[in-house]
């Protein structure tokens, strides 16, 4: 009876040490609670002070690299390739020979033509001496004549048609890989190499027409192609389509890059930016920003009733350029704010000292050089 008694004193006792340690910690977190909303342990974290820096309205397209003039070389005719005059990747000048196809027939043909002109100029003459004497009509010289000048048409044609036979390159360029060689039979039409004039890349582009004011022949322009990560190229518009597309609503623009070290290849998917302006606005780091769904918002530092303290602040953005955000409304130049560390901090919470006092905007991605300082602006497409 004695030992059943026992038991249940220490049950008892087991029980009210348990809820006077659960009301010890109940009373323990209400108290860090309260001491968050004010009064409690400050939170260090890094702030700074809001600053301006530039931003760059930009519209950004896709388009396609190609050559200033692009070619491939092929035969109008079937033939045998006699020789090849190129090597792949070289540089060839204007007028170069590339390939030389069988031309033996066209040879003859050449041959029998002059003969058959030697001998009409041998008639003619002969016929007009006649006839300048009275002796023979003036029409039977001029009917040779007429041969003559046959014989001389007959002539150019065969010589015509042996240069069908011979393949020049019609500008001057660089040559592809080919797989030509001297003996290969080829059909009409067959790829024989391409040629390109890379000195100067052109990119053909579309742009909405409620842009139609911000383009104008010259006006500066980036490319950064997709194959090229990191690199951009300077050039310009150099021509406006005449029309818009009806169904697209979008005009067509063709712009020009220096092409000197040959890095762009035609072919190349490119990026081209088109700045319409700089401006000046207040900006704030990535990291200090808070989305949740399509509300953006920062923490500012107030002055709270015992120091200062960390408030919600909701804020509209703008573009995002560099590692900073556009502040459009919410904020304004000299206001202090947690630069980082948002997760460690509540609505209303003590702020202590920190990193802070400093302008994190100012001086930032001054200048615009290429485009690349200042911002990325709109999309268009």
């Amino acid at each position: 009876m004695i030992r059943r008694h026992f038991f249940l004193v220490v049950a008892l006792a087991a029980v009210v040490l348990m809820l006077v340690v659960g009301g010890l910690k109940l009373a323990f977190a209400n108290k860090e609670t309260k001491g968050a909303g004010g009064g409690g342990r400050a939170t260090s974290v890094s702030q700074m002070v809001v600053g301006e820096r530039p931003f760059t309205d930009r519209i950004e397209v896709l388009g396609v690299a190609k050559g200033r003039q692009s070619v491939t070389i092929t035969s109008n005719t079937p033939e045998l390739i006699t020789a090849v005059h190129f090597t792949d990747g070289e540089t060839v000048s204007r007028g170069q020979v590339l390939v030389e196809l069988k031309a033996d027939q066209e040879n003859a043909g050449i041959s029998e033509a002059k003969a058959r002109l030697s001998q009409a100029e041998r008639d003619y003459n002969r016929w007009k001496t006649l006839a300048d004497k009275g002796i023979a009509p003036r029409a039977t010289a001029e009917q040779y004549l007429s041969a003559l000048e046959v014989a001389r048409a007959a002539v150019g044609t065969a010589q015509a048609q042996k240069l069908d036979r011979v393949l020049r390159a019609p500008f001057a360029g660089r040559v592809g890989i080919s797989d030509v060689a001297p003996g290969m039979l080829i059909a009409a039409g067959t790829p024989i190499v391409s040629l390109d004039d890379v000195s100067v890349i052109r990119v053909d582009f579309s742009v909405p027409d409620r842009y139609l004011a911000t383009l104008r022949i010259g006006l500066p322009i980036a490319a950064r192609p997709d194959a090229l990560p990191g690199e951009t190229f300077q050039g310009h518009i150099a021509q406006i389509d005449t029309r818009i597309d009806p169904a697209t609503r979008a005009i067509k623009a063709r712009a020009e890059f220096p092409n000197a070290g040959g890095r762009l290849k035609p072919g190349m998917l490119v990026k081209v930016a088109i700045d319409q302006g700089v401006r000046t606005a207040v900006a704030v780091p990535e990291a200090a920003v808070q989305f949740e769904g399509s509300q953006a918002s920062v923490f500012r530092i107030a002055k709270g009733p015992k120091g200062m303290v960390a408030r919600r602040t909701d804020v509209e953005t703008g573009i995002t350029a560099d590692g900073f955000v556009e502040i459009n409304s919410g904020l304004k130049k000299g206001d202090k704010i947690v630069a980082d560390g948002l997760n460690r901090i509540q609505d209303g919470a003590p702020i202590g000292g920190g990193k802070g006092g400093k302008d994190g905007a100012k001086g930032e991605g001054k200048g615009h050089k290429g485009g690349d300082q200042g911002g990325a602006g709109r999309k268009a497409g």
